[in-house]
């Protein structure tokens, strides 16, 4: 049984940082992907980042050279966030599939967790 925990929301003001952290359990084997998402109230949930069990990081257009996935392994997953806007302000999910291959789509991805709200003031 896979299982997520997210921790390290909040709130911040336009231009601070946030960490978010990620535990998983269940699954500890390659191949593994690691996901960050997030969801506004009546949007669909969009891919922020990836990181697969090579260490490959994937992110969408919106947060690179802002935003940083890691990993401690296949067990533990970070969100570095910098620069924040109030366009980041969202629920932020963490995923995980058992593939090489971990696309920002979030069609795929059997395992989520529960989420934590990230919200940012101008």
């Amino acid at each position: 049984q896979v299982q997520l925990v997210e921790s390290g929301g909040g709130s911040v003001q336009s231009g601070g940082s946030l960490t978010l952290s990620c535990a998983s359990s269940g699954y500890t084997y390659r191949p593994y992907c690691m996901g960050w998402f997030r969801q506004l109230p009546g949007k669909e949930r969009e891919g922020v980042a990836s990181i697969d069990s090579d260490g490959i990081t994937r992110y969408t257009d919106s947060v690179k050279g802002r935003f940083t996935i890691s990993q401690d392994n296949a067990q533990k997953v970070y969100l570095q966030m910098n620069s924040l806007t109030p366009e980041d302000t969202a629920i932020y999910f963490c995923a995980t599939r058992k593939t090489w291959s971990c696309p920002l789509e979030r069609y795929g991805w059997p395992y989520w967790g529960q989420g934590t709200q990230v919200t940012v003031s101008s």
